[in-house]
């Protein structure tokens, strides 16, 4: 027998599954450079005739100077940005509200929403 054939295998690692939910996350925190806190994240399920899919509904905090530059940035960039999630075509992506303060801080608060189909 070869000294390889005793020697001890290494555990083995458990592997965690990223959701469809993990990865809309991942690739708004890839599109506003990982600036951003996620306050807020809802999922719903979605349908019509043809299609199946989850509607997200996110609001994503922006504070500090240099992270509000990048919300702003993150709002002018949403709406036409191509996201690459597997399984998943993003269909739609939009802001739907905007909260701006200066004071005491700067901070932005930018509530946003996805529709995912599943691709087939």
């Amino acid at each position: 027998m070869s000294a390889e054939a005793n020697s001890p295998k290494p555990p083995r690692t458990r592997r965690t599954r990223r959701t469809a939910t993990d990865r809309v996350r991942a690739a708004l925190a890839d599109l506003h450079g990982h600036r951003g806190q996620v306050l807020n994240h809802t999922e719903k399920a979605w349908a019509s005739i043809t299609f199946a899919g989850t509607r997200h509904s996110l609001a994503i905090l922006f504070a500090g100077a240099d992270a509000v530059d990048a919300g702003e940035q993150f709002v002018a960039d949403l709406p036409d940005h191509e996201f690459a999630i597997p399984g998943q075509l993003v269909a739609d992506a939009g802001v739907i509200e905007v909260e701006h303060r200066m004071t005491p801080a700067p901070r932005l608060v930018v509530q946003c929403e996805l529709l995912l189909l599943e691709e087939s």
